[in-house]
């Protein structure tokens, strides 16, 4: 599925595209609708940058079962597990 944004709404928010990504997934992080990894896939970003940009606006990581299973796959997926 596509969302298209019109360019209309990011003049008014004076949001560039990568802003509204971020918004995006930090509100669907916070609500639990996205893990962490999902949230910082759909931003765009590197992990760990965005837990750097939920630590800036004091929003709590949520690390569950699910999210530490991920992490192992990656790392086996990577070749260092």
């Amino acid at each position: 599925m596509s969302v298209v944004v019109p360019n209309e709404i990011l003049t008014i928010t004076r949001m560039s595209e990568a802003e509204m990504l971020q918004e995006i997934a930090v509100m669907l992080f916070q609500r639990e609708k996205l893990t962490l990894a999902q949230a910082s896939r759909f931003a765009g970003m590197h992990q760990v940058a965005f837990q750097h940009l939920l630590a800036s606006r004091r929003i709590s990581v949520h690390y569950d079962v699910e999210d530490f299973e991920q992490d192992i796959q990656n790392l086996r997926e990577m070749g260092r597990l």
